[in-house]
């Protein structure tokens, strides 16, 4: 995959666009709730996505797999906000239950 683009919205549905043909290369179903928000780390191995209210990492460059990597639980809310620190080592994640998760 070249240069991609990722979109997520209320459809369940995580796609990953190739940027420069438009054309959409894969979709993941998110399986739990919409997906509220999507943050790719760093070295863009990995996309997170921010769920009700979970959150699940998948493999960008592995378009075989449809599961996530990892499934973070903790809050008890809708995830809202989600980044990565600079070097990727931590993910930071935001709520409507109020807390915030590292």
């Amino acid at each position: 995959m070249s240069v991609i683009l990722a979109t997520a919205g209320y459809d369940h549905k995580i796609r990953f666009w190739e940027a420069p043909s438009g054309i959409c290369s894969r979709t993941i179903r998110h399986p739990d709730s919409q997906v509220n928000r999507l943050e790719i780390t760093p070295d863009k191995q990995f996309l997170a996505a921010a769920g009700n209210p979970m959150i699940r990492l998948y493999e960008i460059n592995n378009a075989a797999s449809h599961q996530p990597v990892l499934t973070l639980e903790g809050h008890a809310g809708s995830v809202t906000s989600l980044g990565f620190q600079r070097d990727g080592r931590y993910l930071y994640s935001g709520s409507e239950d109020g807390t915030v998760k590292l």
